[in-house]
């Protein structure tokens, strides 16, 4: 089965929704069992950012145009690099180095300059094979 990455435009995002809520809610699932406080969004807020145009939304598609994944992607902007941040994915086989390749270039195309993402062990042992590295943990506390 050929994979391919594609953004999906803002104008259609009502009409994709119900076919990638599951692979979006699938991602919050994964995320990690932190505590309850720990979440910083959870599927609603999600589906607000890809609405109002603030988060990319990226669908994996076969051949017939049937989805078997779903991405969504923040940029934030610094001094010397427009990070293309990972925010959700979710689904089976798209982490693949030939959909990842897609990937770069379609976030090339939003004028990323990285790609970053927060991942359990696992993803970062599968994506350091596409050349991912990892580079700092995160902690945190309620304040």
């Amino acid at each position: 089965m050929s994979l391919t990455v594609r953004p999906v435009d803002v104008n259609h995002i009502q009409q994709v929704w119900p076919m990638v809520q599951g692979y979006v809610q699938e991602a919050l699932d994964k995320g990690g069992d932190f505590p309850e406080w720990a979440d910083g969004y959870n599927i609603h807020h999600v589906q607000g950012f890809v609405t109002s145009g603030q988060w990319l939304l990226l669908v994996a598609v076969d051949e017939e145009k049937a989805i078997h994944g779903a991405m969504t992607i923040s940029f934030i902007n610094y001094p010397l690099h427009r990070v293309a941040f990972v925010t959700t994915t979710g689904g089976k086989f798209i982490a693949n180095p030939e959909l990842l390749e897609q990937l770069k270039a379609l976030v090339k195309l939003h004028g990323a300059t990285k790609i970053q993402a927060f991942c359990r062990e696992s993803m970062v042992r599968l994506l350091s094979r596409a050349g991912f590295e990892p580079r700092n943990t995160l902690v945190e506390t309620l304040v």
